[in-house]
């Protein structure tokens, strides 16, 4: 196992134990709300702290970018971690036991390793570049099938841009029309996990940040899948708007929701 990974891989467990240990005394967490439908607990700040103690211990000239404070400093470093603490936090704060933590390697701004999570269930996704990704050290694909027929696709409401609930509606629509059946689950970095390990076929999601997508992008294509934008190019993590999937499903979502792209969606 590449060294970096061994650490992202410390650090997540770190921040998996405190955020199991809350789930037993939920009515403690301190929660605050960041914007509109957006929120943040004490939780959250405490795995996120953890986490960059371990990566700032082991590789002190290395950038971090987490989703709670920021930048940590040393942009200018080859090296670069993406780190969301709690993905799924409105999960978490109801008690849904669905939720993870995303930790992802840049280098020379390519992905390079990554990790995602899951305290409760003990479920840890890991991927190299050019090495495969595995789920408890056991390789995963995703699936082969020819098209959407027969697909169980994974989604993430626009609960944080509203704006764009007709076009998602047509998407969501024509999906559904075409597919065995739809998944929200609420945490999109297990939804690409998820796609990765072959138990869904694809995702798609408007509006995410570069810590919702890192890790699970680079796990999906270590695992024989693709990534994309909603027009089938490489600005997802600029534009926030990913679709995930075999190669073929992948084909057939971006046709399928080209029709229904609003002008800013088709950027």
């Amino acid at each position: 196992m590449h060294p970096m990974l061994n650490i992202a891989i410390r650090a997540a467990r770190s921040a998996g134990n405190i955020i199991a240990r809350a789930c037993g005394q939920l009515d403690m967490v301190q929660k605050l709300q960041k914007g509109s439908n957006d929120f943040v607990t004490n939780v959250d700040k405490e795995a996120e702290q953890a986490i960059v103690a371990i990566l700032k211990k082991s590789f002190p000239t290395h950038g971090i970018v987490g989703e709670e404070h920021g930048d940590y400093g040393n942009s200018d470093s080859e090296f670069q971690w993406i780190i969301d603490p709690l993905d799924g936090t409105s999960n978490f704060i109801k008690g849904i036991p669905h939720f993870a933590v995303s930790i992802a390697l840049k280098r020379q701004g390519k992905l390079d390793q990554a990790v995602i999570f899951d305290p409760l269930r003990g479920e840890l996704f890991t991927a190299s570049r050019g090495r495969g990704a595995q789920l408890n050290g056991t390789r995963i694909r995703v699936t082969a099938l020819p098209d959407m027929t027969g697909a169980i696709l994974a989604t993430g409401f626009p609960f944080k841009a509203k704006h764009h609930l007709d076009s998602y509606s047509k998407i969501f629509n024509s999906f559904f029309a075409d597919c065995a059946d739809m998944r929200r689950t609420g945490s999109a970095a297990l939804d690409l996990a998820y796609v990765a390990a072959g138990r869904f076929d694809g995702f798609f999601e408007i509006g995410l940040k570069p810590w919702d997508i890192a890790a699970g992008e680079l796990i999906v294509r270590e695992a024989g899948g693709m990534v994309c934008d909603f027009t089938g190019g490489s600005n997802q993590m600029k534009s926030g708007n990913i679709v995930a999937a075999s190669p073929k499903v992948l084909q057939a979502m971006v046709k399928g929701m080209r029709p229904h792209l609003s002008e800013t969606l088709a950027k």
